[in-house]
């Protein structure tokens, strides 16, 4: 047995991956192999023969930004003419077309604002919230928070219950890149350390905030850094579970690979299988988390087909609106009838969820049951 089939056997057994063996994957070549226990390790935890999907849409309401992330083509510099904020009536005109075709979710993120006080985001989501109760906010980065801890005087504790308490529901993972510093300070050398990343995140938990995790691969890092960043999610997810916190800590992973076209950064592109392996690896190594999603975004609709195999159990959002990414050029668009036939064509069965994964509706009721009654009875 070599070495990659003995870890990934140690996986399938129960066993937990180390550094030397995440490394150890990411060396490999052996992409297939990791694809194949990957979708094992998936059905073991959403055994039901479904691929979810939320109905969302980001609103990306301000691009000014005084980060100034190098990987970055969305941003506009504070003073910027091109620089922008959306009025409270247009980000609501935005949620209502959400909420007209049966959306429940919205991404809302943007730049690190420095001109927009705390009171914007608490008088924001107030708004939001009584126009839209049903609505899920699922919205804001860690940088951002970090800027309104800044601009509170709160601690973070505090200034995330308040925003909470505003009608904030969870937090996405949205500037995770890598969970390094060396990278960290090579790309986005304001945003903060690893560290003030998963500070944030950990804290969220600790008010009983639910949150995701992402990861960006393809900015020069080393594959000892992609297993730290790994291991880092892994044990923050055990902290979670073990200290008993009214939240389910990180909902999902994300992953996706550095899109360098019109940005200050140049890099390798990364490879489609490349993609699909670091998503391997990442369901074997995060065994604490539930749900995965496929970066069809970034990605496109076929990879993110094939990612359904690679331990995917989520196809994300339908995504009606998406700025940062398009910014560098590489958004794809999919509608929902074409997130359903995706789904279908990868075998699976597509259902509505909503940010917590509750399954709101099941397509295809008939098949979706047979299915389920026949991985039931084997």
């Amino acid at each position: 047995m070599n070495t990659v089939d003995r870890i990934l056997e140690k996986a399938l057994q129960g066993g937990r991956l180390d550094l030397e063996d995440t490394i150890a994957l990411y060396e490999s070549d052996q992409i297939e192999k990791m694809g194949h226990v990957a979708n094992q390790m998936m059905i073991r935890k959403n055994p039901d023969p479904i691929t979810t999907f939320v109905i969302g849409r980001n609103v990306n309401y301000t691009n000014v930004c005084d980060v100034f992330c190098r990987f970055c083509a969305f941003y506009r510099r504070p003073g910027s003419a091109e620089g922008y904020v959306l009025s409270d009536e247009v980000i609501l005109q935005k949620i209502q077309e959400t909420e007209d075709v049966g959306g429940t979710e919205i991404l809302m993120q943007g730049g690190v604002n420095p001109e927009l006080p705390f009171e914007y985001y608490l008088d924001i989501l107030r708004k939001i919230k009584q126009h839209f109760p049903n609505i899920t906010m699922h919205s804001f980065s860690p940088a951002e928070i970090m800027k309104m801890q800044l601009l509170s005087g709160m601690s973070m504790e505090d200034t995330i219950r308040a925003i909470h308490e505003a009608g904030l529901d969870s937090l996405p993972g949205g500037g995770g890149e890598i969970l390094d510093d060396r990278t960290r300070r090579k790309i986005s050398r304001l945003k903060g350390s690893w560290r003030d990343w998963m500070d944030v995140m950990q804290t969220a938990h600790k008010v009983g905030m639910n949150t995701t995790a992402t990861m960006v691969i393809g900015f020069g890092e080393s594959m000892e850094e992609r297993a730290l960043h790994l291991l880092r999610v892994r044990e923050a997810q055990d902290e979670c579970i073990q200290n008993g916190y009214d939240s389910e800590g990180f909902l999902a992973f994300i992953s996706w690979t550095f899109q360098p076209d019109n940005t200050n950064m140049k890099a390798e592109k990364q490879t489609p299988e490349q993609y699909l392996k670091n998503v391997a690896i990442s369901r074997i190594v995060l065994d604490n988390i539930k749900h995965f999603q496929s970066s069809w975004v970034t990605m496109g609709p076929e990879v993110g087909k094939m990612s359904l195999q690679y331990g995917c159990d989520d196809f994300g959002s339908t995504m009606m609106e998406e700025n940062v990414v398009s910014a560098a050029g590489t958004t794809h668009k999919v509608n929902i009838e074409q997130t359903l036939d995706i789904i279908r064509a990868a075998g699976k069965i597509p259902a509505q969820r909503d940010t917590k994964y509750n399954i709101l509706k099941v397509f295809d009721d008939e098949s979706y049951k047979i299915q389920r009654d026949f991985i039931m009875q084997n």
